[in-house]
């Protein structure tokens, strides 16, 4: 097998530390190794790699930023960019999995949870020892989050939990889940454990998208959590939104990878390719989707790299990351389109990995804020005006 050659026309690896390096080329090691070898076939037969993960729980890649006095790495947001990043080249389902148990299960813990909890399952989560999943969208509740009807009501040492949850990823394989419900009308978070009375999570099949991913229905009836399940730091919608936010920081690196996997497989086809007695790279129309396509990825390098510094700065805003993932989804997609052209008839089999990243591309650009939500956020900020 070819070993991957980065995409980097800036000499934008000058900018890393040499920690970050290691972290990105051991990561990319992984994925050519263990990860292209297997993903096409997993997502013909909507397989999630599962053995993969006790591999990606060796390389720390779990809550990553997170203190070392819970098993984690304690790294920056910077080499967790890129690892999402060399996971999304192999496939978009990896890097939502990464995304999830690190962004939506660990961060909630660690932000809202009390020390307690922070000890009980941070460790194990790392460690994948148990898995996460996050509920928050609801059948008629997505882009309106604040509009969720799952309730919680307060009972004796604890509180009952009914309603449902849809479009979840990791639930049906989860161990926990952190559920967000209303309680007297404010939305709090709960971790629900998987055997607790009247909770199910059963798998959504069918999917065209995100086939080597596990996405599912969460269901709860009657459903008993104890006390010292509540998230005690949990205090309405803007709690779940933080946690979306660490989320969509994943996702503005994450396709990044997934435009480098559509750009290489589409440049070394087009050089190999023979039209009219030359190849196909030799004409003007597929060099100006090359160009268009490598002057996309380089932007989107540039945009992450000072998003990440930011982010550990503490001076990020939600809406620049809204930014990077409005940006970077679409021309993600842009790049996968281009590239099937280039690709014809052969963009659309198995051989090459384009089609399945549009078609996962296609699911990214709605989850975690569609691309006009993300609009609409972007234009409250620098209009004044809410336009929702």
């Amino acid at each position: 097998m070819k070993k991957f050659e980065a995409v980097d026309y800036f000499n934008i690896n000058n900018l890393l530390s040499d920690e970050e390096k290691l972290v990105q080329e051991s990561i990319r090691t992984f994925v050519d190794a263990e990860v292209i070898p297997i993903i096409e076939d997993c997502y013909q037969d909507a397989k999630f790699p599962f053995r993969l993960i006790p591999k990606l729980a060796e390389l720390g890649v779990f809550g990553m930023t997170l203190p070392a006095k819970y098993g984690c790495a304690g790294m920056n947001n910077l080499a967790y960019g890129l690892v999402n990043q060399e996971l999304e080249r192999g496939d978009s389902g990896l890097r939502s999995f990464l995304s999830v148990q690190s962004s939506l299960v660990m961060y909630p813990i660690f932000a809202f949870g009390s020390e307690e909890q922070k000890m009980k399952y941070l460790p194990k989560l790392a460690s994948a020892e148990i898995i996460g999943c996050f509920g928050l969208t609801e059948p008629d509740y997505g882009s309106n989050p604040g509009g969720l009807i799952t309730k919680a009501e307060k009972v004796d040492g604890g509180y009952i939990l009914n309603g449902a949850k849809m479009w979840i990823t990791n639930g049906t394989i989860a161990d926990i889940a952190i559920v967000w419900a209303k309680l007297d009308g404010v939305i709090k978070g709960f971790i629900v454990e998987k055997d607790f009375k009247g909770f199910s999570a059963p798998e959504m099949k069918g999917k065209h998208s995100l086939r080597a991913s596990i996405t599912s229905e969460l269901i709860f009836e009657d459903v008993f959590v104890p006390e010292e399940n509540l998230l005690p730091e949990s205090d309405g919608l803007k709690s779940p939104l933080l946690c979306l936010n660490q989320a969509r920081y994943s996702i503005a690196w994450g396709v990044t990878g997934s435009m480098m996997a559509c750009y290489n497989s589409a440049l070394e086809y087009s050089k190999s390719r023979i039209q009219f007695d030359k190849p196909i790279a030799s004409y003007q129309l597929t060099q100006n989707k090359l160009v268009n396509m490598l002057t996309e990825i380089t932007k989107t390098q540039l945009l992450n790299i000072q998003l990440a510094k930011l982010k550990d700065a503490g001076e990020v805003k939600h809406t620049q990351i809204s930014l990077a993932k409005r940006n970077n989804v679409e021309k993600a997609l842009d790049i996968a389109r281009a590239s099937r052209e280039i690709l014809g008839a052969n963009g659309i089999s198995s051989e090459y990995p384009i089609m399945r990243h549009a078609n996962n591309l296609e699911s990214v650009k709605t989850y975690e804020g569609t691309h006009e939500m993300h609009t609409l956020i972007i234009g409250e900020d620098i209009t004044g005006f809410s336009a929702f």
